[in-house]
Parts: C-alpha cells; sequence; structure tokens
C-alpha cells in the first residue's frame, strides 16, 4: 500500500474538504426560516440551491470512501469493468476514477441511450 500514499491522501484531503462544506450547507438548511416563504421567494430558491449542492457532495463523498476503500482492498487503480489498469494520468485528474476512459465512455453512452 506504500504505494498508494500519495492517492491515499490525496483522498484523505478531498474527504476533509467534502464533510466541512457538507456540514456547512447541512447547517444551512437546519436554520429556521422566519417567516412562511413563497414560491419564487428568493430564500427558497437559494435553500433549493442548497440541497442540489449537498445532493451533488454526498454523492461524490461516496465516490471518496469507495476510493479509499479500494486502496485498502488492493483494488484501487483497477477498472471495475474491464478489470485493467487505469492510466496514472486518469488517476492523478481524477483519484476517484472507478473505470478507465473506454469504459467510462461505454457507460455513459448506455447511460444516454436508456434515458431516451
Amino acid at each position: 500500500m506504500p504505494e498508494r500514499a500519495h492517492e491515499r491522501e490525496r483522498l484523505l484531503e478531498e474527504r476533509r474538504t467534502l464533510l466541512h462544506e457538507i456540514e456547512r450547507i447541512e447547517a444551512f438548511l437546519r436554520s429556521e426560516v422566519e417567516f412562511e416563504p413563497e414560491e419564487g421567494d428568493p430564500d427558497l430558491i437559494e435553500r433549493d440551491k442548497a440541497a442540489s449542492l449537498l445532493a451533488s457532495l454526498q454523492e461524490r463523498l461516496q465516490e471518496i470512501e469507495d476510493a479509499l476503500e479500494h486502496i485498502e482492498e488492493g483494488t484501487y487503480g483497477i477498472c471495475e469493468r474491464c478489470k485493467q489498469p487505469i492510466p496514472a494520468e486518469r488517476l492523478e485528474i481524477m483519484p476517484e476514477a472507478r473505470y478507465c476512459v473506454a469504459c467510462q465512455e461505454i457507460i455513459e453512452r448506455q447511460r444516454r441511450r436508456s434515458s431516451f
């Protein structure tokens, strides 16, 4: 696992950042609204944006947690689809990557087709 120490540290730092941001947004969403907001109210719009951002951050946090688990299991950097090594350049840019570029493109094409 020492060969993955750099990736592990990057992922842990990203995890700390995400947890801090998630905590901040959750506190904002827990804060009480002083009046009953109406549709189109700026505060309501801001809360909707915060809730959407929170969902995205929580999804990203799960990806980071999964990558850390893969490091512990010794499967980090292996494409979950084709089982080939993910290029180091891709992992440097996107340390939580689960798929090589070719497999990621196939998955995205399948998602686009199934969404129609």
